[in-house]
């Protein structure tokens, strides 16, 4: 029961106030083999896998729509451990998503919208613009649409 033994390890690393115990890197590549990782948050997992959101116009959610084959990486040095998961991802439930963006904080949900993931930008004034505008759009308190990417 793998998901079990993850679960123990988990409540481990949490019990021991290890930062960020839900910080896992994901790997990615192209259909041809090159490689990439960053740090993601985990946000739940069950017997169906691990979750976690992205950007689907981001370079992993581009990589993963090209070649579904990821590797997630639980590093966790203070309790000596590290935990390795290889599989395929899929997408899950718009709602689920829609759900989950409704739970993060305002500005997280301005920030999505600002900025285009894994894209150059002309200028960090042309990310405050982008920002600005939709927080005059959107102020606090109402509600912000889920984006569709």
């Amino acid at each position: 029961e793998p998901m079990g033994q993850f679960a123990r390890w988990f409540e481990d690393a949490a019990g021991e106030n290890v930062f960020e115990p839900n910080a896992m890197i994901v790997s990615t590549a192209t259909p041809d083999g090159r490689p990439s990782s960053r740090t993601v948050l985990l946000k739940q997992f069950d017997e169906r896998g691990f979750v976690f959101f992205t950007n689907y116009e981001s370079r992993k959610g581009r990589e993963l729509a090209a070649n579904p084959y990821v590797s997630l990486l639980f590093p966790c040095p203070p309790i000596a451990r590290q935990v390795i998961v290889t599989g395929t991802a899929s997408r899950i439930g718009r709602d689920e998503t829609a759900a989950y963006f409704r739970s993060r904080p305002h500005g997280s949900k301005l920030g999505a919208w600002a900025s285009e993931q894994s894209t150059v930008i002309a200028s960090r004034e042309e990310l405050d613009r982008r920002y600005a505008e939709l927080e005059a759009r959107y102020p606090e308190g109402e509600q912000v649409p889920v984006p569709p990417q």
